[in-house]
């Protein structure tokens, strides 16, 4: 249907469902005079018909038919197609009745006979009503999904809130551990000399007197204040290692062999603590850039940290297997573990819980690890040992 104007009304659909043929011939002309698309049914299941096949707003349904009471076709109705406002037809009503409709879902209750007008001005009626129904149908379903959504970007909020206060914290602790390392490479670089002037005359001296001595116990003396001295210059390398991290690397290297190597290197200590010795391969390891002495440092301090943890015999484990670009490396003893208030402050410039210890081996190889974009981290201790976990990226 065209307007004066050329815009395109859509025109509102009944079907009539009645009995007698004269009411849906009467009906049928009543409602395409005021513009309505109209289709009939004799019988109820044939107004189903219509009704699944042509989605009406209105059904005019009368409520005495033989097939099939108005009542149960008015539920029927509602069941099946609930945008569908049923308006009902009657020559005998009552109050009761009309209750009783209304309570079904009825919109509107009409005896019979009526007039045109007033049928037509009670159907507008029930589409207004209709209409604003089906809109607050509508607001009330954005609302339970503007909500929803509402509370998913809560939890997504939450959850980047969570993620971002992390990543500070961690980047404060790397901050606070940087300096840590940047003050120790300041005071060792600028002690080391002072401490090595003294430390080499006295080395030279011992070495002088041992050249004279022959008395054991004087020989024995003299063996361990050179052993001490070399403590002593074993520090002051530890120190001036952790701030001279700075070249670029870019030759490669196999993890694996830097592995055996710093195993082999302890094998008198393995043998004499008869501890066993796993290495689970998983694969030929794609070979990473980085400095072989330098990764070699990382794991001759992990060795020797679980070999100290394990005095009377034990296991030590490495596994190597390659993953998302990353080769990474397990290394596991069967010691006494860590202590869980200790744990935190492992990687910590200077903190030890051993009494001859200086406390810079594992943030040293921390940060070795770090300089060729990789990790070091514990990824489990208990009484029962001790698993460092070390991840390398490759590059294909």
């Amino acid at each position: 249907m065209m307007t004066e104007s050329g815009t395109h009304v859509t025109k509102n659909t009944v079907v009539v469902i009645d009995d007698d043929k004269n009411i849906l011939e009467l009906t049928s002309l009543i409602l395409s005079k005021h513009g309505f698309q109209s289709y009939v049914a004799d019988r109820a299941n044939e107004g189903f018909e219509l009704i699944a096949t042509h989605s009406p707003e209105l059904v005019l349904l009368d409520y005495m038919m033989p097939e099939m009471d108005g009542l149960s076709a008015l539920q029927f109705i509602k069941s099946r197609f609930p945008d569908t406002y049923v308006v009902m037809l009657t020559g005998k009503g009552s109050e009761e009745v009309a209750v009783e409709l209304m309570k079904n879902g009825a919109s509107e209750y009409i005896l019979k006979p009526f007039n045109n007008r007033n049928l037509v001005e009670r159907l507008k009626n029930v589409l207004r009503i209709r209409e604003i129904e089906l809109h607050n149908r509508d607001l009330q379903k954005q609302q339970v999904q503007l909500l929803s959504e509402i509370e998913q970007w809560n939890l997504d909020l939450k959850r980047l809130v969570c993620e971002k206060t992390e990543e500070l914290h961690n980047a404060h602790e790397e901050i606070v551990q940087s300096e840590k390392l940047a003050a120790m490479g300041y005071l060792s670089a600028g002690v080391a000399h002072e401490i090595r002037n003294p430390l080499n005359s006295i080395a030279l001296f011992v070495q002088l007197m041992s050249q004279t001595t022959t008395e054991p116990d004087q020989l024995e003396h003299q063996t361990k204040i050179m052993k001490e001295v070399d403590r002593i210059d074993s520090i002051i390398r530890k120190l001036l290692d952790a701030s001279r991290r700075t070249r670029v690397i870019s030759s490669t290297v196999q993890i694996n062999q830097v592995i055996d190597n710093a195993i082999e290197a302890f094998t008198p200590q393995i043998e004499t603590r008869k501890i066993q010795v796993d290495r689970h391969y998983h694969c030929v390891p794609p070979p990473i850039t980085a400095d072989p002495t330098e990764l070699e440092q990382i794991f001759t301090n992990l060795f020797l940290n679980a070999l100290d943890a394990m005095n009377r015999g034990g296991n030590l484990a490495i596994e190597i297997f390659a993953k998302d670009c990353r080769v990474i490396v397990r290394v596991s003893d069967s010691g006494h573990g860590i202590a869980e208030d200790v744990l935190p402050c492992i990687f910590e410039p200077f903190f030890s819980t051993k009494g001859r210890g200086t406390g810079m081996g594992l943030p040293v190889a921390q940060r070795i690890a770090r300089m060729y974009d990789g990790s070091m981290e514990v990824e489990r201790s208990s009484p029962e040992g001790t698993i460092f976990r070390l991840e390398f990226p490759f590059y294909n």
